[in-house]
């Protein structure tokens, strides 16, 4: 399957109309002019859009620019200054603005006309958290998540971040389905803090698999991973992360419905 790269600059409201560039890599079926496919939004690192960004196959790819308000849409190096500048503008950045960011991504897929209006999230690291937010907006089916940073210490954005105080309101409640991978060595994301958002997620009767995997940080980074790059894992894990979007996304399922029957106790 072929692959085409474009970019669109959307106005942003928050951010007094400065655009946020959103990075669409779509596959191409020769002959098959009229072929859709689901949408995915694909939330970076602190490092902004790099290629790793594209990497889901057989759908159509938003790639939003996240620090757009602080500076232009090109790659953020993997370097000591490149990785301060990054943490820097996630905390600086608003949450709203991150939300914003999301729901301009979602606008643009469903408008897409290669797009069929199904529409996932995934995302790494900030991204990962990202992605779990993105899973609040009710057009957003599946949410991948790869070890999310900052959920359980509310730190992410300027005023602090509510994340798992709406989970806990219901807000995900009923919603899409979502996948929580989590490292079991990331310093990160610790134990307590894990335990914290799986907790929330489960109390709240959300439809989650919750994942921890021998592996640190970062760990499906192909580049500059300083060392933590597992790519055996990382191929279980993208193959687990793509049963879900072909299953939730891939295909119509018509609505869900929740027919609250216990499973039974047998062998």
């Amino acid at each position: 399957m072929l692959i085409n790269k474009e970019f669109h600059d959307i106005p942003s409201p928050l951010d007094g109309g400065r655009p946020i560039r959103v990075f669409v890599i779509s596959p191409v079926v020769p002959n098959y002019p009229q072929a859709k496919f689901p949408g995915v939004v694909v939330f970076s690192e602190i490092y902004q859009v790099t290629w790793a960004c594209g990497k889901v196959g057989r759908f159509v790819v938003a790639c939003p620019s996240t620090y757009h308000e602080f500076e232009g849409p090109e790659a953020i190096p993997y370097d000591v200054e490149g990785t301060d500048r990054g943490n820097k503008y996630k905390i600086e950045k608003t949450v709203a603005a991150y939300d914003e960011d999301a729901t301009l991504s979602v606008d643009l897929l469903m408008s897409l006309k290669n797009c069929n209006g199904r529409i996932a999230a995934t995302g790494m690291c900030l991204g990962g958290h990202l992605a779990f937010r993105a899973a609040f907006d009710p057009r957003v089916l599946a949410s991948v998540c790869f070890f999310a940073t900052d959920i359980h210490s509310a730190t992410l954005g300027k005023g602090g971040d509510d994340s798992l105080a709406r989970v806990r309101k219901g807000d995900l409640t009923g919603k899409g389905e979502l996948v929580m991978i989590f490292g079991k060595q990331d310093t990160h994301v610790p134990r307590a803090g894990r335990d914290l958002i799986r907790t929330a997620l489960e109390d709240a009767n959300v439809p989650v698999s919750f994942l921890e995997v021998q592996a640190q940080h970062a760990f499906i980074r192909d580049e500059s991973s300083k060392g933590r790059w597992d790519a055996a894992l990382t191929r279980s894990l993208f193959a687990f992360m793509m049963e879900v979007f072909e299953r939730t996304v891939g295909r119509d399922l018509g609505p869900r419905v929740d027919l609250n029957k216990e499973p039974e106790h047998v062998c």
